[in-house]
């Protein structure tokens, strides 16, 4: 008879555990998103950097032809 106390006594205990660490998530603040958008910008402004960079030495090989 204890088997089963035990297992629904962890279960209980794992559940607990979950609710528990999902209630301590951390939210975003106006910082943090903001900190994030910057990030996205930085990045798209660094991929058109590339790309236009490879539309350079395309132009510059195409030229040596």
């Amino acid at each position: 008879m204890t088997k089963p106390s035990n297992r629904v006594l962890a279960s209980v205990g794992m559940t607990i555990l979950v609710v528990g660490l999902c209630a301590c998530e951390k939210k975003e603040g106006p910082m943090e998103r903001a900190g994030k958008e910057i990030d996205k910008t930085v990045q798209s402004a660094g991929q058109q950097v590339e790309k236009a960079g490879q539309q350079i030495q395309d132009a510059a090989k195409d030229a040596k032809k």
